[in-house]
Order: C-alpha cells, then sequence, then structure tokens
C-alpha cells in the first residue's frame, strides 16, 4: 500500500481482478471473526477472547484489509494521487500489525484455554500465527521495495493479505474443527485465482507470483513438521514467558 505509478497496462478488467480479490478477503475475515469479534453481540455464548488488547489488535488487523480494499477501489477508479497518500499511512499500519501480531500470538498461546475456537494445543499451534507474521513482514517489505512497479507491489500486497486471512478462515464454521491443511488449503485458493489471472493476463506467472507463491506454499507443511517438535515447544514455552 505504498507507492505505485500509473500505467497504460492497467486495464479494467486487471482493477476489477484486483478489487474482487480484495472484496473476497475482508468478507473471509469478516466470517472468521463474525461470532467472536464483529457481531459478538449476537453470540454471547460463543467464545471470544477477554482480553481488551484483542479489541485494538482486531481493529487494527481490520483496518489492514479495509485499506486493501480502498487501496484497490483508488487505482481502480484511476485516483493514484490519493493511493500514494494512503500507501504512507499502509507501512504505518503494516508495522503496527506486525507487532499487535506477535504480542496477540504469544497471550493467546499463554492463555489457559488457547487460541480461541482451534482445537490445537496452543504451543504447538503458536506456529501458525508467527510464521503467518514473518510471511506478512516479507512480503509487505517487498512490495514497498518494489512500490514503482504496480504488477509487482500489487501481488506482493495480496499475499501478505493473505497471511492475516489465514487466522479468520481457521475460524470460519466447520473448518475450525478441520485442522491446518484444511484452511492452508483453501488460503491456497486465493493463490491459484492469481496464478489463474496472471496466465489469462500475461499468458504466464508472474514472477512475484511464482517466488512468493512458492515461499507461502512451502511455509504450510514446514509449520506442521516443525509445531510439534520438542525444539519448538521449547522456543514457545521461552517465548510466551517473555509477557511475564
Amino acid at each position: 500500500m505504498a507507492v505505485v505509478t500509473e500505467t497504460s497496462r492497467d486495464y479494467p478488467a486487471e482493477r476489477r481482478f484486483f478489487c474482487g480479490m480484495a472484496i473476497a478477503l475482508i468478507l473471509s475475515v469478516f466470517l472468521g471473526f463474525a461470532r467472536s469479534f464483529y457481531l459478538k453481540w449476537f453470540f454471547p455464548e460463543w467464545p471470544a477472547p477477554q482480553e481488551s488488547f484483542f479489541l485494538v489488535h482486531g481493529l487494527f488487523f481490520t483496518g489492514w484489509v479495509a485499506l486493501l480494499v480502498a487501496q484497490t477501489t483508488f487505482v481502480a477508479k484511476g485516483n493514484v494521487r490519493l493511493h500514494r497518500k494512503m500507501g504512507t499511512w499502509g507501512m504505518a499500519l503494516a508495522a503496527a500489525i506486525v507487532i499487535l501480531g506477535v504480542v496477540g500470538a504469544l497471550i493467546a498461546a499463554r492463555r489457559p484455554t488457547g487460541f480461541v475456537g482451534i482445537p490445537v494445543p496452543p504451543l504447538q499451534f503458536l506456529a501458525i500465527p508467527l510464521f503467518a507474521i514473518t510471511l506478512f513482514c516479507s512480503f509487505v517489505a517487498l512490495a514497498f521495495v518494489f512500490r514503482r512497479d504496480p504488477q509487482t507491489h500489487k501481488r506482493l500486497m495480496m499475499l501478505a493479505t493473505f497471511q492475516l486471512a489465514t487466522a479468520a478462515i481457521a475460524r470460519w464454521p466447520v473448518v475450525s474443527t478441520m485442522g491446518p491443511l484444511v484452511f492452508f488449503g483453501i488460503i491456497d485458493l486465493f493463490l491459484i485465482a492469481l496464478a489463474i489471472w496472471d496466465f489469462r493476463s500475461r499468458g504466464k506467472l508472474h514472477p512475484a507470483t511464482v517466488w512468493g507463491g512458492v515461499l507461502m506454499i512451502a511455509a504450510e507443511p514446514a509449520q506442521l513438521m516443525v509445531m510439534g517438535t520438542k525444539g519448538w515447544l521449547a522456543f514457545a514455552s521461552w517465548a510466551t514467558g517473555l509477557l511475564g
């Protein structure tokens, strides 16, 4: 969400595609956290974080996805100047999300009941959000580096947001009881959609889709292999102890 430049290659179909992806992501986030955050007043019996920290956490993470929708809309309407101005705030928001994401994951992992809505042991599951935050940070940093290359920039921003949406998809009705392989598979559908768009619009995969997708997919089994090891559990126990 940093600076991009407008080019003649920004066709209406491309703008519609990226707007559609952004809207699909924010709907995915809403579905995952509707009962425990957005509409929790209508679901008083549904488990939800009790710590006030997660109100701030939820607002910032929602702000990111909402900003993604806004930024893609600005570009779709040709308002690149406003997109650039909002980009500065986007990078500041990304930095806050990294901090809030790590602290929130540690709080949840230390909680006796673990992560809300997730039946996996908390110290094991801690690998999922920490990997996601690491990938998010990496993709956003690269997007900033390539902020003057619109095609690369927008794909990296989508890849970054996929990482945040994983937490919401893991809490979709039914999906939350089916384990990491299922919600990884669902978020991979967004990557597949991006790849299909690349083939349709360019006749080949964009390098950002290739390398970002390889990193994203490789991280999924890596998390599953690491999360149950003695080394990871020792690290998770140490990390959660940092909160006092």
